[in-house]
């Protein structure tokens, strides 16, 4: 067998460009970029959230699955968790000290549907843009880019049939390659499709709730929570827009227009994923678990004396802080039934963090990984992130699935890796854009409780959406 060497480090200097980069592997399969495009505050251990940015594409392996409308899998093989867990149990190792996070490893898309092969929960009639539900590729080389020092290294691990002297120079030799062009895409709307969105009042963008519609969801979903159905609900609508622009070129003006520490980039082939996510789902550093929900928002203004008005509203407000409670509360019974006992603690409540066009009330809550729990263990016991569902969960995917006209797809999934020495970050898809054949389908939603007015639960839809629609209102320079 040829000698494949050992992981191979090479520095690319500093102030390196991670939009350009991306762009010159525009045309490799499996193009992947977590994207911490904005810092956030600093984690219980000093370190800035969105520390570094991973670049990768061409995996050496692949798993993929798409749910059927029974809630198989089309594959005849085996639950496709079970196959991402043979696979994370094959990872090699890799005993380099002081590699970032992420050096390589199974990294990917879990779409929210991906559920439904961990509960019996309904999913919608309509399919999403999305045609794999489960999409994880075994990547060995990332460009790895610390934000805090500014060091950029590409990073290859000898885990393909070639020598890591020959994959650093396939990238390099990609990297110095000036001759990029995004192409237009061909637009593809079918006449089907165009019934299912209807006008709104935002030119050029349709929905699949009528405005009336939406409002009626919302009501019934309180009616349902005042019976003693549930105690919260998310509920989004679906924005849908068409452009033949490359997935590139929206996705460099939406991390202009709303850069997120949880961002990414994801082409998976005949659909791409373009996310501006300001929310963590699971970090995983050795046993210590981390997960953010985040529940409860308002819009930023530019005045900072109103917008330190609106935080003081958001911090004090009962609806508001009830809604995060909750999902805190589901959070810790997700992690107990992988984490250490008594080693679960909510290390930070309803704090309020800023981000571009908007305010959010976020919680952090910890544990400890058992000896005998795995990070694919830990994601079959907390998927989908409960911020992104409500509580009790599967009552609540189950009124989702019967409200919502389309599958989520990407939406309120998680894009995220597990490296060689299992450390993990998982985001959840939310601010997140699917592009296929010209389509772009945006969601936007959130959490219904007692405490919610229709009229209030719409409009933030539209508030989450601001950021994403100004990409595409913006011109690529």
């Amino acid at each position: 067998m040829k000698d494949r060497g050992s992981v191979q480090v090479t520095s690319l200097g500093q102030a390196f460009d991670l939009m350009q980069a991306a762009e010159r592997f525009a045309n490799w399969p499996g193009l992947l970029w977590f994207d911490s495009s904005s810092l956030g505050p600093a984690d219980r251990l000093g370190s800035p959230i969105g520390r570094y940015s991973f670049l990768t594409a061409d995996p050496i392996r692949r798993i993929k699955a798409t749910v059927d409308n029974d809630g198989q899998s089309r594959s005849k093989e085996a639950n496709p968790w079970d196959r991402l867990q043979k696979a994370v149990d094959s990872l090699p190792t890799c005993d380099e000290p002081n590699l970032p996070p992420f050096a390589g490893g199974w990294a990917g898309l879990l779409g929210y549907e991906s559920a439904r092969w961990l509960e019996d929960v309904s999913i919608s009639d309509h399919p999403s843009l999305c045609d794999t539900d489960l999409d994880f590729g075994l990547y060995d080389w990332t460009i790895a880019v610390d934000h805090v020092t500014g060091q950029a290294d590409l990073i290859v691990q000898p885990w393909g049939d070639f020598s890591t002297q020959d994959r650093t120079a396939a990238v390099l030799a990609k990297l110095a390659d000036d001759n990029v062009s995004l192409s237009s895409v061909s637009t593809s709307v079918s006449k089907t499709a165009e019934r299912e969105f209807v006008k709104t009042g935002r030119p050029g963008v349709r929905s699949n709730f009528s405005s009336d519609r939406f409002r009626d969801a919302v009501a019934q979903i309180v009616d349902g929570i005042l019976a003693g159905d549930s105690f919260q609900v998310n509920l989004a609508q679906t924005l849908s827009m068409v452009d033949d622009r490359h997935p590139l070129t929206i996705y460099r003006l939406l991390r202009q227009s709303n850069p997120a520490p949880f961002a990414g980039y994801y082409d998976a082939g005949n659909f791409q994923v373009l996310s501006s996510s300001p929310e963590g789902f699971l970090k995983v550093r050795g046993k210590e678990v981390e997960t953010r929900p985040i529940k409860g928002t308002v819009r930023r203004t530019g005045s900072k004396e109103v917008d330190r008005g609106l935080a003081d509203q958001l911090s004090s407000s009962e609806k508001d802080r009830a809604e995060n409670v909750m999902i805190v509360d589901l959070m810790r019974n997700d992690l107990s039934r992988v984490c250490e006992d008594d080693s679960i603690e909510i290390a930070s409540l309803c704090k309020v963090e800023l981000y571009q066009y908007v305010q959010h009330l976020v919680s952090v809550v910890t544990g400890q990984l058992r000896s005998d729990q795995s990070v694919v263990d830990l994601l079959r016991a907390t998927f989908p992130g409960g911020s992104v569902t409500g509580a009790p969960k599967i009552e609540a995917m189950q009124t989702i699935a019967q409200l919502e006209p389309h599958r989520r797809g990407a939406y309120c999934g998680s894009l995220g890796y597990i490296g060689p020495s299992k450390n993990a970050d998982f985001n959840i898809l939310i601010r997140t854009i699917t592009h296929r054949d010209g389509q772009w389908r945006i969601p936007v939603g959130g959490g219904i409780t007692a405490r919610s007015f229709p009229e209030s639960e719409e409009a933030e839809t539209w508030t989450k959406a601001e950021g994403m629609l100004r990409a595409f209102e913006e011109d690529a320079q």
